[in-house]
């Protein structure tokens, strides 16, 4: 049986003392949460831990913890991951490593980076944050404004077209020009590691104002395309092209959408692995932080953030927000790490929607779902339902990274990330899923 999207809420954990980010933008407070019941696999608690576990303790693994290390000493050995691997497994409730291999060697993550890119998110911006796309009028002209929405769409236009079509009528306007206004992005370039093939498959240049998830090359032009239609449907005549343009400081907003809140936005993120939002999230983030809208700033802020919360940022490189560059490089340990983090109930307000976010295994819609082979071998399918993890695929790289209750009932956080296998990609993700399915034990 399936695990729920809203399926970890840690509980009872004692843990080593983390620094708590200094504001940002604004006053983000960072609350202790109140523990909350419900696992992955709904059983009583998770991260059960009576006591302080002593560093001497620390380092002494229960058979079960001991059974896993024996094992993934085998199985990380299998052909089909190649040489060159980076993976790590901590108990949750005390931070102890189990079992790690090349752990604080850096490899290319894929879409792992998009961990660092909600915490980031979510700490900046906070939980309830959501984005804002206005129509706006001034002489003659209805201009629609992107707000950074990647989640917004034709039906949500349309509501804003009748919204600003009853206005317009009030006020005796029966025709209009229609501008758009992407501004609050700086014009679509591409980040280090990236090539011009990722468009427009991968991702699409990165605007603040897009309909549908859209994938053309100036998607604002496409959105103010979308409203056009909408207005002449509601009887408003459009008059010329639609074409870019800037809010003039006598405009009056017309009509206003906001997105659902950043925490739903994440997790639709995680779930599916949508390059475009995590590029999007990445430069609402950095101008959360008072900086601009850009790579630089925005991989800059997630530095920032995870090195307040203590992340080490040791052999820790991003250019991007997606994990599309290939020039970024984190080690096994620092994706764990983030993963202990937002498992942590002390920042449950915060960041408890990255774990509901990951994708869980054997989840039809997910990135680890049958659709995509994942979780189908003898040597995995005891795992279905018992995984959560991000998965992270590009040319050369493939990862899993996430969490699992093992067999002596304890929380186990794991990331493997392998680059450069000759193996069929299929088959690479095949081994890692057995090796997350070791960790949960099933596969003994």
């Amino acid at each position: 049986m399936l695990i729920s999207s809203s399926a970890l809420r840690p509980s009872g954990r004692h843990r080593k003392t983390r620094p708590v980010p200094a504001p940002l933008r604004r006053a983000a407070v960072l609350a202790v949460a109140v523990p909350v019941a419900g696992t992955i696999l709904a059983a009583p608690s998770a991260f059960a831990a009576d006591k302080v576990v002593s560093k001497t303790a620390a380092t002494v693994l229960d058979p079960a913890e001991q059974q896993i290390a024996d094992n993934l000493n085998t199985r990380s050995q299998d052909t089909r991951l190649g040489s060159t691997l980076s993976g790590v497994v901590i108990d949750a409730a005390s931070d102890k490593q189990v079992w790690g291999h090349d752990a604080t060697t850096a490899l290319m993550p894929a879409s792992n980076t998009k961990l660092g890119t909600a915490t980031a998110a979510l700490t900046v911006l906070g939980p309830d944050h959501r984005f804002t796309t206005k129509a706006v009028y001034g002489d003659g002209t209805l201009t629609l404004v992107g707000g950074g929405d990647r989640t917004l769409t034709t039906e949500d236009l349309t509501e804003m077209a009748k919204t600003a079509v009853a206005g317009l009528k009030n006020a005796g306007l029966t025709s209009v020009q229609v501008h758009v206004d992407d501004s609050l992005f700086p014009e679509p370039t591409l980040a280090t590691g990236w090539n011009d093939g990722y468009y427009p498959d991968s991702i699409a240049p990165v605007r603040a104002l897009v309909v549908d998830g859209d994938h053309v090359t100036d998607t604002a032009l496409d959105a103010g395309q979308v409203f056009a239609k909408a207005l002449t449907d509601q009887g408003v005549t459009v008059t010329g092209d639609v074409t870019h343009g800037v809010v003039g400081t006598g405009d009056v907003p017309v009509a206003v959408h906001q997105s659902d809140p950043l925490s739903t936005i994440v997790k639709q993120m995680l779930k599916v692995s949508d390059n475009d939002i995590a590029e999007t999230l990445l430069r609402m983030t950095a101008l959360g932080a008072g900086r601009s809208a850009t790579f630089e700033d925005g991989t800059a802020v997630v530095r920032e953030v995870l090195g307040r919360y203590g992340i080490s940022l040791d052999n820790y490189e991003i250019h991007d927000g997606s994990g599309l560059s290939r020039a970024n490089r984190i080690p096994a340990q620092t994706i764990a790490d983030i993963l202990d983090l937002a498992a942590d109930p002390r920042h449950a307000q915060t960041l408890k929607y990255i774990i509901d976010g990951l994708p869980v295994a054997g989840e039809a819609g997910s990135t680890l779902g049958p659709e995509w082979g994942r979780f189908d071998t003898a040597d995995s399918q005891c795992a279905v339902g018992k995984v959560k993890a991000k998965t992270g695929t590009l040319t050369g790289a493939i990862a899993l990274s996430g969490l699992t209750k093992a067999q002596d009932g304890q929380w186990k956080i794991f990331s493997f990330i392998e680059n450069n296998s000759t193996a069929a990609p299929a088959d690479i993700k095949d081994a890692l899923d057995g090796l997350a399915a070791t960790v949960n034990g099933c596969w003994a």
